[in-house]
């Protein structure tokens, strides 16, 4: 048989790791088989919003499967009751197991049980994978038994008194905890092959630090990023202006855990310099949105950092609108358009007058300058996050697991929108002098996105991709944002806004969250099913799924045995308030 110069170089390659034709072909025979076992499951979460214990309990859940595969496997004999505790078990099961252990009459009985009904679950959620893939995800120290367990055969010996000698094995060394432990993780383990987490990890939420804890910990997670994550992404990269953004919508919530307890960040001389600053303001409309139990000098200093915050980022946003034209958001640089002595602003050509008219910090004649001193607790603040480790950690592992957009399993994944043209082409986006649009504009962005952070310290190139990031968060053009404009400032200084502000613009009235990437990556539309920001709807997937269906709190998701499972930012609210370890 005559080869080409192209085939003889790969099969020399092939011949690197597979010495025979027979190891060559065992090897493509082992991947046939594996391509034959069922799809396994794949979880989709968007909108986290830095809600850490509404994240962990969906993670822990699978969205409801693993409640799904109980079910299936105790089936009705077993009263609904015992299947919810199970269930909360295996979700918390170093939580839940000193409560259920302090009600049972005869604790080594239930104990049986309990491990017993563990191993026909662990069984069932492991059918889908090699037993290969099984045994990598046993924890060592108890690995070996839980195998035996998970693939024993019982062609030629009783099962019950197999798993009975076993099990009695492990009461007796008084090891019964530790195995319900492990079983649990590996069923949740077993449950879920991969975690996509489609944008907005940060926000409002209490402990996005957590998540990202927790997400690190994964066996196996990809990110598309959000604004709020490109935002503090820019902050953790030493961008003034996105570390007052950060700072802007963290104080509005008075969430100061993330900052102080989970990332180490002082805002001690920030609050010094509100408080002399604004000590005789009316800080009325910068009062966050707290706790009602808040002491109320503590939302009052909370209220002058926030206004200290608002003006500075005001000035900050004005100077990275003027060095960047190609951002097109002149207009938006209001403090260039306000009328300090009549207490006015020009917002697009009408005069509006203005809810708040102090501003001991703003030059009229110079308006977007830094004071002395606000410059003096910026640079000490961009010290803080670029020394915080824990933060400089969670980032770096946002730009290696994370992209603006991925393709998977014939999936294209990303957050917010795709720019088109009111006919449904895509609309083609100026930067740096060029029109992109689609698949290269996502590129673009992602590029931009990365140099802002990896770009040599100090360089043009990293001040050109903060301010980049920046634009991401609140671009009108900005896939992540979708929106015609951010609108800080109307919200906190115009008494009535144009309602026109946060409106969706012609070049997003399409914002799909996955579709066929077919169309991105070639064509030249893009064929899509429109998405609501409550219901995430997903192409190309198995056919298993069950239909969207209504949750708690207006909420939407799309669930399925082995398949896709989707949550997003209402259902989280929803099980946030409203769902307990009850199951």
């Amino acid at each position: 048989m005559q080869y080409s110069d192209e085939h003889l170089r790969y099969l020399r390659l092939l011949s690197q790791k597979y010495k025979t034709v027979a190891a060559a072909a065992s090897e493509i025979i082992r991947i046939e088989a594996l391509l034959r076992l069922p799809k396994g499951t794949e979880h989709f979460m968007s909108d986290l919003h830095g809600e850490h214990e509404a994240f962990v309990h969906i993670l822990n859940s699978a969205s409801g499967v693993i409640r799904e595969k109980i079910d299936t496997v105790l089936g009705p004999d077993v009263p609904a009751e015992e299947r919810a505790e199970l269930a909360t078990l295996v979700y918390y099961p170093n939580q839940k197991l000193p409560e259920l252990k302090a009600r049972q009459p005869d604790l080594h009985a239930w104990y049986r049980l309990t491990l017993l009904r563990l191993i026909d679950l662990c069984r069932f959620v492991s059918s889908k994978h090699t037993r290969d893939h099984v045994r990598r995800c046993l924890p060592q120290n108890c690995g070996y038994i839980l195998d035996e367990l998970l693939h024993a055969h019982f062609e030629d010996h009783d099962k019950d008194q197999y798993y009975g000698e076993i099990i009695e094995s492990i009461l007796r060394y008084d090891r019964a905890d530790a195995y319900i432990v492990r079983f649990c993780e590996v069923i949740k383990r077993l449950a879920v092959d991969r975690l996509h987490i489609v944008g907005d990890l940060f926000d409002r939420g209490p402990r996005p630090d957590r998540i990202l804890d927790s997400l690190m910990a994964h066996h196996q997670v990809d990110i598309q990023w959000g604004n709020h994550d490109v935002v503090w992404m820019g902050a953790a990269a030493g961008s003034p202006l996105c570390i007052m953004t950060v700072l802007k919508t963290t104080l509005a919530y008075n969430n100061l855990d993330t900052l102080e307890g989970g990332y180490g960040i002082s805002l001690r001389q920030l609050e010094r310099f509100a408080q002399s600053t604004y000590a005789d303001s009316d800080v009325s409309r910068w009062i966050p949105h707290a706790d009602p139990r808040t002491a109320a000098g503590d939302l009052t200093a909370a209220a002058q950092m926030h206004k200290a915050v608002t003006v500075m980022m005001l000035k900050l946003e004005a100077q990275v609108i003027a060095r960047n034209p190609d951002f097109d958001l002149q207009g938006r640089d209001f403090l260039n358009h306000i009328d300090f002595a009549a207490g006015t602003v020009d917002y697009h050509g009408t005069v509006y007058p203005l809810l708040d008219c102090d501003f001991p910090t703003v030059d009229p004649a110079a308006p977007t300058v830094l004071t002395a001193e606000e410059a003096h607790v910026i640079a000490g603040l961009v010290r803080s996050f670029a020394e915080s480790e824990r933060l400089q950690r969670h980032v770096q592992f946002l730009y290696a697991h994370g992209a603006f957009y991925k393709i998977c399993n014939g999936n294209l994944l990303y957050h917010g929108a795709v720019p088109m043209t009111e006919d449904g082409a895509f609309a083609a986006i100026r930067f740096e002098g060029v029109a992109r649009s689609g698949k290269q504009l996502f590129d673009y962005c992602d590029r931009r996105a990365r140099q802002g952070y990896s770009a040599p310290p100090g360089s043009p190139a990293r001040l050109a991709g903060q301010d980049f990031l920046w634009y991401l968060w609140c671009g009108a053009k900005s896939p992540l944002f979708g929106r015609s404009a951010m609108t800080t400032f109307e919200r906190l200084y115009i008494a009535d806004p144009p309602p026109t502000g946060r409106s969706r613009t012609p070049t997003t009235s399409i914002s799909p969250r996955w579709t066929r990437p077919s169309a991105f990556c070639g064509s030249s539309a893009l064929r899509v099913q429109a998405a609501t920001s409550s219901t995430a709807m997903c192409r190309s997937v198995p056919s298993r799924g069950k239909a969207p269906s209504k949750a708690a709190g207006g909420s939407s998701s799309l669930t399925a045995a082995s398949a896709v499972l989707i949550t997003s930012a209402p259902a989280l609210r929803a099980i946030r308030w409203s769902t307990t370890r009850a199951g």
